[in-house]
């Protein structure tokens, strides 16, 4: 099991006048729409309860006010919370004096926002280099360390543009290599992707899974589009109206939704591109049949069922030992559409 690099405990925000009065309205079993409509606050988050592990990648996913974006900007203090605690290697970020914060901001945390938020007046180098210089780098190391992370996310020879000469894709890449030159240990990403094309977009993932093998950094990614959700997050914590509805590995996202709401969310995804072969085998010592790794999806399994007179394939794991068996029957099942006719969403 992966050691718990953030955790966060009892969280609450609630924006307005007076959100410690407010707070008692919360907990008194106000909703956040009723919070609003009867005494003009508005609750951002309630009661969040959330670890973190190290070196992976913790997506929080919500549709617009769900408080995704404002649960992330807690972790860097960003957002001063109503009440609650984020703790990051045993130490509450909530609790740190000024000249804390800041060397948690330059030091141990990085961001890469939405918007790019990059210097309009800089080069893509001066950029790049913009947090190392902060840290009091040398120029010269400076520059040598952000050109690693410029020709990493593959804007070698585009140094001396401007923000503006680039492409949306190509700034948010920029934004990438700033994030990763100052070797924090945890990466956060504010729907950094969401602004891009779709083609882009997936490219950008893909730039992201294989710095992740590499660097194992502790990344907390923020999204609405649960595709993205489920193809990059290890764990996977989804918000509703400041609430947090269901946590877990995508796996037991798709095969065990908490509610009718998250059903609903998931109904249109490719399951068979998401689900893998441990979530459907049998265990067994013995199978005959294609041999297919834990982790293949079963759309890939089935493809190779497919090709075997036997109907079915043993699973091994990372030695190749069996530790399982998949029928292709248990397979086409779990990828067909659950079927919700007659169920009324209970969320729109």
């Amino acid at each position: 099991m992966a050691e718990i690099k953030i955790r966060i405990k009892n969280l609450y925000k609630i924006f307005g006048d007076s959100p410690t009065t407010a707070m008692q309205h919360v907990k008194d079993g106000a909703t956040k729409q009723s919070l609003l409509d009867d005494y003009g606050h508005v609750l951002g988050l309630k009661d969040i309860n959330l670890d973190i592990p190290e070196k992976k990648i913790q997506v929080v996913m919500g549709l617009s006010g769900s408080g995704k974006s404002t649960l992330i900007r807690h972790i860097n203090r960003l957002i001063e919370p109503t009440e609650g605690q984020v703790i990051v290697d045993g130490e509450n970020v909530l609790a740190m004096s000024q000249d804390e914060l800041r060397d948690f901001r330059r030091h141990k945390s990085s961001m890469v926002f939405q918007k790019f938020a990059l210097l309009p007046h800089r080069t893509v180098a001066q950029n790049a280099a913009y947090g190392l210089t902060i840290q009091g780098i040398s120029e010269g190391e400076a520059q040598d360390r952000a050109q690693r992370w410029i020709d990493r996310v593959g804007l070698g020879g585009f140094e001396n543009h401007f923000p503006a000469q680039l492409s949306g894709g190509m700034q948010q890449r920029v934004g990438l290599a700033r994030a990763l030159a100052t070797d924090a240990e945890i990466l956060l990403m504010d729907e950094a992707f969401s602004a891009l094309d779709p083609l882009i977009r997936t490219d950008m993932q893909d730039i992201l899974l294989d710095l992740q093998s590499e660097l194992h950094k502790t990344i907390v990614f923020i999204t609405h589009d649960l595709d993205e959700a489920l193809r990059i997050g290890d764990q996977i914590a989804i918000l509703r109206d400041g609430e947090s509805i269901q946590q877990g590995d995508p796996q037991d996202i798709i095969l065990r939704p908490a509610d009718d709401y998250i059903s609903d969310f998931i109904k249109d995804i490719n399951r068979g591109r998401v689900l893998k072969v441990r979530s459907v085998m049998t265990n067994a010592k013995r199978a005959a049949g294609p041999k297919l790794s834990m982790d293949t999806a079963l759309e890939d399994a089935l493809q190779a069922l497919a090709s075997s007179s036997k109907g079915s394939g043993a699973v091994v794991d990372g030695s190749g030992k069996t530790v399982g068996k998949i029928e292709m029957k248990a397979a086409i099942t779990a990828i067909a559409r659950p079927d919700r006719s007659g169920v009324t969403p209970r969320y729109k």
